[in-house]
C-alpha cells in the first residue's frame, strides 16, 4: 500500500491486460508524481475533465480509484491504446469515454478542466500553438488548465528526456517523433492571449527526467474563491 489514501499500485496495475502493461502501469502509479499532483489539483473541482493524449487512460483510472467521480473523456491518436483504455473502463464506475483521433483533428467539444501531458514534444510548433489554444478554450470559468511537459534545458535531466523520447518512439511505445522540448515562456504566452493565468513547477520526483507542471485557470477567476459546482 502507498500513502495515497491506501492507493496499491500493484493492485491497480492488474487492471490491465498484457504483462508489459501491468509492468508498465505498476512503475507509472509506483514512481510518477504526477497522478498525485493532478488529484490534489482537481479533488475539489466539480467539472468534467477532457485527457488530451489519454494513451491507455491511466490518468482516468488513477482518478477513479482515488474517488473522483466528475465525468472523463480521454482522447489519443493510439488506436491500439484507446482499445485497452475500453477495456480497462469497464472494471469502473461513473462517466468515462475514451476515442482515437487524428492529431491534425480538433478537440471534442468541451467545457470543464483540461490535461495535456507530455505530449508537446511531439507537436511541431505550429501544432502546438494550435493545441494550446484549443486546450485554453475549453477551460471552464471553475476549470484547470493541467500541462506536464519536459522543457528545454542542456542539463543531464534534460538530455535523459530527450534520450527517452527517442527510446519510446523506436521501440514503437510512442507512435509520434520527438520534436524539440518547448520553453516555458513559449507555452505560457499563448495562454495568457486566450485568458489564462498559471504557473510551472519543477515535477521530477523520484524520476530523472526535466518535466515541469504548469496549472492554469482563467484570468477573472478569484484563485481564492471555493470552486463552482
Amino acid at each position: 500500500m502507498s500513502s495515497d489514501g491506501g492507493f496499491s499500485a500493484r493492485k491497480f496495475s492488474r487492471h490491465f491486460p498484457g504483462q508489459f502493461n501491468r509492468f508498465y502501469v505498476w512503475g507509472k502509479a509506483s514512481t510518477d508524481p504526477l497522478y498525485p499532483a493532478i488529484y490534489e489539483t482537481l479533488k475539489d473541482i466539480e467539472t468534467p475533465l477532457l485527457d488530451v493524449g489519454c494513451g491507455m487512460g491511466l490518468l482516468a483510472f488513477y482518478l477513479r480509484e482515488m474517488g473522483w467521480t466528475e465525468a472523463i473523456h480521454g482522447v489519443d491518436i493510439d488506436a491500439k491504446k484507446i482499445a485497452i483504455a475500453l477495456q480497462v473502463a469497464r472494471h469502473f464506475r461513473g462517466p468515462l469515454s475514451f476515442e482515437s483521433v487524428c492529431a491534425s483533428d480538433p478537440l471534442p467539444p468541451h467545457s470543464g478542466s483540461v490535461t495535456l501531458l507530455d505530449i508537446l514534444q511531439y507537436l511541431p510548433t505550429s501544432e502546438r500553438l494550435k493545441m494550446l489554444r484549443g486546450c485554453a478554450e475549453r477551460v471552464a470559468p471553475n476549470g484547470r488548465l493541467i500541462i506536464r511537459t519536459g522543457v528545454q534545458e542542456t542539463n543531464w535531466r534534460g538530455r535523459v528526456t530527450i534520450l527517452m523520447d527517442r527510446v519510446g518512439n523506436g521501440i514503437g511505445w510512442i507512435t509520434s517523433r520527438a520534436h524539440e522540448h518547448p520553453t516555458l515562456a513559449e507555452i505560457k504566452e499563448p495562454l495568457a492571449e486566450a485568458g489564462l493565468v498559471g504557473e510551472f513547477t519543477p515535477l521530477w520526483g523520484r524520476t530523472p527526467f526535466h518535466n515541469w507542471l504548469g496549472v492554469f485557470r482563467r484570468k477573472d477567476q478569484d484563485p481564492s474563491a471555493p470552486p463552482a459546482a
